[in-house]
């Protein structure tokens, strides 16, 4: 797998990120039905939501691809386990042998748009898992949203309902996928297509975060049938 080892505009998207409070509880709460005794987190990042696991003194493990990330995430955690880990690594079970079959849930909110070989990274991905564990994986949604933003931050494509759950193999089973985060749409739209802008403005978010009890309440009302993101929920076979 190829990538940037210095994401300059990933990370300022996001510290961006880290000033929706309210949009990161949201979507923490989302994953809350499958948490078990222990977690992993695909793609960790500044640990956004790495953080709120830990404030609500959950068991996670952290981690990332890249090295800004990990040192980041061993300084500001150093008492969480952080991994360097490469969804596609060709020597995947090797390389990670002492982790496999560990978690009850393994999940990954917008990190699979960002490889290629991402069915490759979903069967890595089950193989962490312990059996009867989660899969819980959230991506850009609508691939007519495509835009500025997305090629910025190296997206390799936006997904729907149908392409998510192509992407998992035999060894899950469908447990539930729903959209997510329907007023986002404009934002994205108006930021990344009129804007043309490829970095979300710390502004945006945090007007986003105080409207964000208004969000989620229209997600409820359009019964999450469409939205800037899509959710899978996979168990383990």
């Amino acid at each position: 797998m190829d990538f940037i080892e210095v994401d300059t505009i990933g990370e300022e998207t996001l510290k961006s990120m880290s000033q929706g409070v309210r949009l990161n509880k949201w979507m923490f709460n989302q994953m809350k039905p499958y948490i078990g005794d222990k977690t992993l987190e695909i793609g960790s990042g500044i640990g956004n939501i790495s953080k709120i696991f830990i404030q609500g003194s959950k068991n996670i493990d952290l981690s990332d691809i890249r090295d800004q990330y990990v040192n980041h995430l061993k300084s500001e955690y150093p008492n969480n386990k952080v991994f360097k880990i490469n969804l596609v690594n060709p020597e995947f079970d090797k390389e990670y042998s002492k982790i496999l079959s560990s978690y009850d849930l393994v999940f990954a909110l917008n990190v699979i748009e960002h490889i290629e070989d991402d069915k490759q990274a979903i069967t890595n991905i089950f193989k962490l898992l312990k059996p009867n564990g989660y899969a819980y994986i959230l991506v850009p949604a609508h691939q007519i949203l495509y835009n500025n933003f997305d090629r910025a931050l190296l997206h390799f494509r936006r997904y729907n309902k149908d392409s998510l759950k192509n992407i998992f193999q035999t060894n899950g089973r469908f447990q539930k996928s729903w959209y997510f985060n329907f007023a986002g749409i404009f934002g994205w739209f108006i930021v990344g297509n009129v804007l043309k802008r490829n970095i979300i403005p710390e502004s945006n978010m945090k007007v986003y975060n105080f409207f964000t009890p208004l969000f989620r309440l229209i997600d409820w009302i359009t019964f999450r049938k469409i939205g800037l993101s899509v959710i899978a929920v996979y168990k383990k076979i």
